[in-house]
């Protein structure tokens, strides 16, 4: 098992657990990141586009998760993985929430999957159904772990195993995720296309399968996405912002922010403090 240094903090309501992943994992995860709340408070929360794929390992009661998929109707799920994201979704939870959270590069998601992430696009789906018969097991031996480093431990074997086995994606398409998050999303396909060697249309598909959305849209929630951290960062005026994540105007922001998210930059930003867990960017934290 890897030494590791497990940080305890209290989040206000709740509380976290966070360290590290085995190295040969952090390419593609940065933290596990446990959480647990000591009152039971029913939560109703949005969601948004980010830059990852979202697995949540349950150790508490369902959540009631409603996904972009405008044909998935709204269930109760256990542990379950939230593919990439163009539109915003909700989630209901009675209280008590206690879990795991893992925020997977979509590449790194793709190879500790096994399967293509364009399945998962605007859905979500239970862990067994994604990672097979060993995910209930595991998800028990979570449960019943007497710490959280041994938790964070037991994920290390269990993704490892699956890092030799799961499929590499084409190292076009690592090179245009590079290039496209480096970027913020203001790369054209058209320039990534030409820097890979590719057509924009052999691309497109490639990157689609294996990232969960096309080139061109995953440039989109970036921009969006680093467009909400500046906001609440406070500081910068609107129309600034929009400039700096490569929108054409603070209209053309806004249009956007209705359409990725279900609301105003405005409205989003008064609801900023019940942005948690879900729906925090990884890189944000």
């Amino acid at each position: 098992m890897t030494d590791r240094t497990v940080e305890i903090a209290d989040r206000g309501g709740w509380w976290e657990a966070k360290a590290r992943p085995h190295p040969a994992l952090r390419p593609f995860l940065r933290f596990y990141d446990g959480y647990w709340e000591p009152e039971v408070v029913p939560t109703r929360m949005r969601t948004l586009p980010t830059r990852t794929t979202v697995m949540i390992v349950n150790l508490g009661p369902p959540l009631h998760l409603t996904v972009p998929d405008p044909g998935t109707s709204a269930r109760d799920y256990g542990s379950f993985v939230a593919g990439m994201h163009d539109g915003h979704g909700m989630y209901a939870h009675p209280g008590g929430q206690r879990g795991i959270q893992l925020d997977l590069t979509p590449l790194g998601a793709y190879t500790l999957s096994g399967v293509p992430m364009a399945r998962l696009t605007n859905a979500a789906v239970d862990l067994p159904d994604l990672l097979g018969p060993a995910a209930s097991p595991l998800v028990e031996r979570l449960a019943a772990a007497p710490s959280w480093g041994e938790r964070f431990g037991l994920l290390d074997a269990f993704l490892l195993r699956r890092l030799e086995s799961g499929p590499s994606p084409d190292p076009e398409v690592a090179r245009a995720w590079r290039l496209l998050t480096g970027a913020g999303g203001l790369v054209s396909v058209a320039d990534l296309a030409a820097d890979v060697g590719w057509s924009r249309k052999h691309l497109t598909r490639r990157f689609h399968e294996q990232a969960g959305l096309p080139p061109k849209v995953m440039g989109r929630v970036l921009r969006f996405q680093r467009a909400v951290g500046l906001l609440s960062g406070g500081g910068s005026a609107i129309a600034d912002v929009a400039f700096a994540c490569g929108y054409y105007d603070q209209a053309h922001l806004n249009r956007e922010f209705r359409a990725l998210s279900g609301c105003t930059p405005t409205e989003l930003l008064d609801g900023q403090l019940e942005q948690q867990r879900l729906t925090t960017p990884a890189d944000a934290r």
